[in-house]
C-alpha cells in the first residue's frame, strides 16, 4: 500500500490555514461583537476579509505558477 505523503502534507496545512482562519473569525469576531457590539464586529469582519484579499491573490498567483510549471514538465 503506497501514500503519498506530499499529498497528506499539503491536504493537512490547508486545513489547519482553514481552521485557523475560521477560528480567527469566530472567536474575534464573536468577542468583538460581545464587548462592543454590533456595529464593531461588522467593522472587524470587514477588515478582515479586506486582509484576506491580498493572501487570496498571492495564493491564486502561486496556484497559477504551479499550474503552468505542471503543464511545462509533466514528470
Amino acid at each position: 500500500m503506497s501514500r503519498d505523503l506530499r499529498k497528506y502534507a499539503k491536504q493537512t496545512n490547508v486545513r489547519l490555514g482553514v481552521g485557523a482562519f475560521l477560528l480567527l473569525v469566530i472567536v474575534g469576531v464573536g468577542l468583538i461583537y460581545l464587548i462592543y457590539g454590533a456595529g464593531a464586529a461588522l467593522m472587524a469582519l470587514t477588515c478582515l476579509l479586506g486582509a484576506l484579499v491580498p493572501i487570496a491573490l498571492i495564493f491564486l498567483s502561486l496556484w497559477i505558477l504551479e499550474w503552468i510549471q505542471k503543464r511545462a514538465n509533466p514528470d
